[in-house]
């Protein structure tokens, strides 16, 4: 169950229905309770600004996540995409604007529950895991 789904859509051609419901198979699927979660939709800037303030990183990314909890299978988080860099990707890896928000939603979910890619075989893991996942629902993101 989500009982709290926050979405911020600037800059996202999905719509807020389709995400809840994207985002409620895949928390199904995972076998996990969200709380409280908001995805928001922002420039590569603003995330730039969030990486430098946050994480002391001063380098572009795609997606920051946050875990306010701390628990991997109650979530409650915070999930920032960089919309300019998804459309980017998208074009990069020939794959629809969709798709890549999608995986970035499902990327982030993946944070939350408490998986990292941060060695290489964390991020074959994760990549399969994201894979799996937008193969499953990706349907959903076509409402």
């Amino acid at each position: 169950m989500v009982k709290n789904l926050g979405i911020n859509t600037s800059g996202c051609s999905l719509k807020k229905r389709t995400i809840h419901s994207f985002v409620g198979k895949v928390r199904h699927h995972l076998q996990i309770e969200i709380e409280t979660l908001t995805v928001n939709f922002i420039s590569n800037n603003e995330l730039l600004e969030i990486n430098k303030k946050y994480l002391n990183h001063d380098f572009y990314t795609d997606i920051i996540t946050f875990n306010y909890s701390g628990n991997h299978k109650l979530i409650d988080g915070e999930i920032f995409i960089s919309y300019e860099n998804a459309l980017e990707n998208a074009k990069k890896y020939r794959v629809k604007f969709s798709d890549e928000l999608g995986r970035l939603i499902i990327h982030g979910i993946l944070h939350l529950t408490g998986l990292n890619d941060k060695s290489k075989t964390e991020k074959i893991f994760m990549r399969k895991k994201e894979n799996e996942l937008l193969n499953m629902f990706k349907f959903l993101l076509l409402q």
